[in-house]
C-alpha cells in the first residue's frame, strides 16, 4: 500500500519525498527509532530509491534522522535539549499570542475557541480516541487564540513551530491522565480570556506548557 504524497510539479522529487517523510516523522506516523529503509520507503512512496536517499540526508541535516553503524537511518529519538529548545520558544511566543488575544479577541473569536476546546473535550473522553486526531484537536484550540490576536506575522511564525511541537504532542496525549489534565486547563485558559484577565491567562498558558513539559519527560523516561 503507498502512503499518500503530495506530488508538485515545481518541486524536486526530493523535495516531494523530503517534505512528506518529514511530515511522517513529525506526526508520529514514522516512530523513534524505525529504521528508515530505502527499499521499503521506495515502494510505499511509488519512487526510486534516489531521492528516498537524498531526502533522508536532508532529514539528517535537520535532526530528525541518524545514521547508525551497521544499521543504517532511523528516526531520531526525542532528545531532552530538543524538548528543552522547542518549549522555551514555544512558551515566550504563547505568552505574547495570548496576551493579545486576551485583548482583541471578539464574540466570534471567543465562540470558535469554545468550539475547538469542546470538540477536545469530546475526543478525550471517548475511549479509543486515535492520537492523531487528539493532536489536531489540541491544535486548533491553541489556533483559535492565535488567530484571535489579529496579528498575522505572530500567526505565521506559531503555525511553523506548531509542525515541530507535534511529535511532542503525540507523546503526551498517550497517557489518558494528561488528556484530562488537558480539558481542564483549556478551560482555565477560556475562563480568564473570557473575563479579559490577561494576567491570569499569561499564568494559565505557562502553567499548561510546563505541565506538557513534565508530562513529555516522563514519556520519554518509559
Amino acid at each position: 500500500m503507498k502512503s499518500d504524497m503530495e506530488i508538485n510539479e515545481f518541486s524536486p522529487l526530493r523535495e516531494v519525498v523530503f517534505v512528506t517523510l518529514r511530515r511522517q516523522i513529525l506526526r508520529g506516523e514514522l516512530k523513534p527509532g524505525e529504521r528508515l529503509m530505502e527499499i521499503s520507503l521506495a515502494n510505499k512512496l511509488g519512487v526510486s530509491r534516489t531521492p528516498i536517499r537524498e531526502a533522508i540526508r536532508m532529514l539528517e541535516h535537520e535532526g530528525l534522522a541518524v545514521m547508525k553503524p551497521r544499521r543504517g537511518a532511523q528516526v531520531a529519538k526525542i532528545s531532552a535539549q530538543e524538548l528543552t529548545d522547542v518549549l522555551e520558544i514555544r512558551e515566550s511566543l504563547e505568552i505574547l499570542a495570548i496576551s493579545k488575544a486576551c485583548e482583541r479577541m471578539d464574540a466570534e473569536d471567543l465562540q470558535k475557541m469554545d468550539d475547538a476546546a469542546r470538540h477536545f473535550e469530546e475526543l478525550a473522553a471517548k475511549p479509543g480516541s486515535e492520537l492523531t486526531a487528539l493532536a489536531e484537536a489540541d491544535v486548533a484550540f491553541h489556533d483559535a487564540i492565535f488567530n484571535g490576536t489579529k496579528n498575522l506575522r505572530l500567526i505565521q511564525i506559531l503555525g511553523n513551530l506548531r509542525e515541530q511541537m507535534y511529535r511532542f504532542r503525540i507523546e503526551y496525549m498517550k497517557d489518558e491522565a494528561v488528556r484530562k489534565e488537558l480539558v481542564e486547563e483549556h478551560r482555565q485558559i477560556r475562563s480568564a480570556i473570557r473575563e479579559k484577565n490577561c494576567a491570569l491567562a499569561v499564568e494559565k498558558i505557562s502553567e499548561h506548557i510546563d505541565n506538557q513539559r513534565q508530562a513529555i519527560f516522563r514519556s520519554l523516561e518509559d
